[in-house]
């Protein structure tokens, strides 16, 4: 069975040296690879798995032509990308608009690393133009190491803006809320237009507790991620294949879901 890991992060050659090692003593969280495109690359093969979609973060405004261009020029082989917009910058919208242009697979908002709220009036446009483009949003949902007593995107916040939004496909990562499944459960689980993804879910959900959310979420919504260099293939292939899912759908989660949802081929 193919596997496609929908959330993984890496950094230019000339950063990851140093900004995982930082990021790693903010959070104190390990990591596993060396944070570069080609380790990360190399990683993911290593452990078997087809290929990687990067979501990466512009946490300013300054930050957004240079990370919108590392993702457009890290797109071949098996890694696709996706872009960001800096909620608060002046040319967001126009930037989105650029990304498209890119052929980047939609935009990643960490709410906790951009310093905003979901919620927030100024981040509204944002989501009406992605739903305009297309583009998906994936957004870091629930608690998060960087600032764990401060939930910028709570499951029954991001529950309003799929409402508010019908036609924008949101991905809710780790399986709608890292350390927050019953607040999943209860706000997001069965919304249409809302995906769910695995990353990093092998360090707060049991494959009990991972199969029930996936149920009441539906198969067909759910992505394979793992959030490398945080977490590790072998650790979230393990948690799925610990389920009492029938192997047709974890094939669906696995890759089947992410072919249908991008529009590739693993």
């Amino acid at each position: 069975m193919k596997y496609f890991d929908t959330h993984i992060h890496f950094f230019p050659d000339t950063l990851a040296g140093k900004a995982l090692p930082r990021l790693s003593g903010i959070c104190k969280c390990p990591y596993f690879t060396d944070g570069t495109r080609g380790g990360t690359a190399a990683a993911l093969a290593e452990w078997g798995c087809s290929g990687g979609m990067a979501l990466h973060i512009a946490t300013t405004a300054k930050q957004q032509t240079s990370v919108n261009n590392f993702a457009a020029e890290s797109q071949h082989d098996s890694i696709r990308c996706f872009g960001s917009v800096f909620p608060y910058a002046e040319n967001a919208l126009e930037e989105m608009r650029r990304i498209k242009e890119l052929g980047l697979y939609g935009i990643k908002l960490h709410p906790d690393y951009q310093e905003f709220f979901i919620g927030d009036d100024a981040a509204l446009p944002i989501y009406a133009e992605a739903e305009k483009l297309g583009l998906p949003i994936a957004f870091h949902t629930g608690r998060d190491p960087y600032s764990p007593s401060l939930v910028h995107c709570p499951p029954d916040v991001l529950a309003k803006i799929a409402d508010l939004f019908p036609n924008l496909t949101i991905i809710a990562a780790h399986m709608g809320g890292m350390d927050m499944p019953e607040a999943a459960a209860q706000y997001l689980a069965g919304k249409s237009n809302v995906y769910f993804d695995t990353a990093f879910a092998s360090h707060f959900l049991t494959p009990g507790q991972l199969e029930e959310l996936i149920r009441l979420h539906g198969v067909d919504r759910v992505l394979f991620a793992t959030d490398c260099p945080w977490s590790t293939f072998p650790e979230e292939k393990a948690l799925l294949e610990a389920t009492g899912l029938k192997p047709a759908e974890k094939e669906q989660i696995a890759c089947r879901n992410a072919e249908s949802l991008f529009g590739i081929s693993v």
